[in-house]
């Protein structure tokens, strides 16, 4: 990897540190993230002492806010979604509160993974408004298997820092192209483009030297802001707009 894509990496895990910040509350640690929901306001995560262990908490947030937007998580389908996202992440759901509990060895890791629970389950929002037919994760999977694209699903890597990362597909390499994994964002934001990007900066050097990151990115709703293309093509990242899926299919195919 040259010099440049090296600093790259460097100055944003150097801005994640220097964005966090940590309060205390009645013996709670209060973690203010730099990663925004959907009001733009910053993730909070909560640190427990519990015995050995820890618990890291979302306090209830997220699945409130959903409730509030109208969003409907008792529905069978719903509730089945919610289940299949949180658990690729390792995070439960007690007492309405995701949750992970941690190790003073994994600790860092499972923060990681709640915040990317948090962020992917924050995206759920979509689903309450009527325009949306269905999760954009089942579309792109259907879009996947109508063309007879060979796919697996649901997959974690671990990165250099440690950490794992969750990709929603991947195309195994065949004689023409390497292997592509794929993460179908259903609303292409600053905050999810930014976790993207960091997800595959972390784990490309675990990979094959050819491999790929591909970004179904939904426009079905609202155009993709030309920052966050430019964002994924700096560090490497194949941009697929829904709208013009059908051109891609070869490629997907090889």
């Amino acid at each position: 990897m040259s010099n440049n894509c090296k600093n790259l990496i460097e100055q944003y895990i150097n801005w994640l540190h220097e964005q966090i910040s940590i309060s205390e509350i009645d013996g709670i640690c209060e973690i203010t993230t730099p990663f925004l929901d959907r009001h733009n306001d910053f993730l909070q995560i909560y640190f427990i002492e519990d015995g050995e262990s820890h618990i890291l908490s979302d306090g209830g947030y997220i699945l409130s806010d959903l409730k509030m937007s109208g969003f409907d998580i008792n529905t069978e389908k719903r509730s089945d979604i919610l289940s299949t996202i949180i658990q690729g992440f390792g995070v439960k759901i007690e007492k309405s509160e995701l949750i992970v509990r941690a190790t003073n060895k994994d600790i860092a890791q499972k923060k990681h993974l709640l915040i990317q629970a948090m962020l992917a389950v924050n995206d759920l929002f979509v689903m309450a408004q009527p325009t949306v037919a269905s999760l954009f994760l089942e579309d792109v999977e259907e879009f996947l298997n109508s063309k007879n694209i060979r796919f697996i699903s649901k997959l974690s890597f671990i990165g250099k820092s440690g950490y794992s990362h969750y990709f929603d597909f991947a195309i195994p390499k065949s004689t023409k192209a390497p292997d592509r994994l794929i993460k179908a964002i259903s609303s292409p934001n600053r905050n999810n483009i930014s976790s993207l990007i960091f997800s595959w900066n972390d784990i490309r050097n675990n990979r094959p030297e050819d491999s790929k990151a591909i970004a179904f990115l939904n426009n079905k709703e609202k155009s993709v802001s030309a920052e966050s293309i430019n964002a994924l093509s700096t560090y490497g990242i194949d941009s697929i707009y829904w709208s013009e899926r059908q051109d891609k299919v070869t490629t997907l195919l090889n």
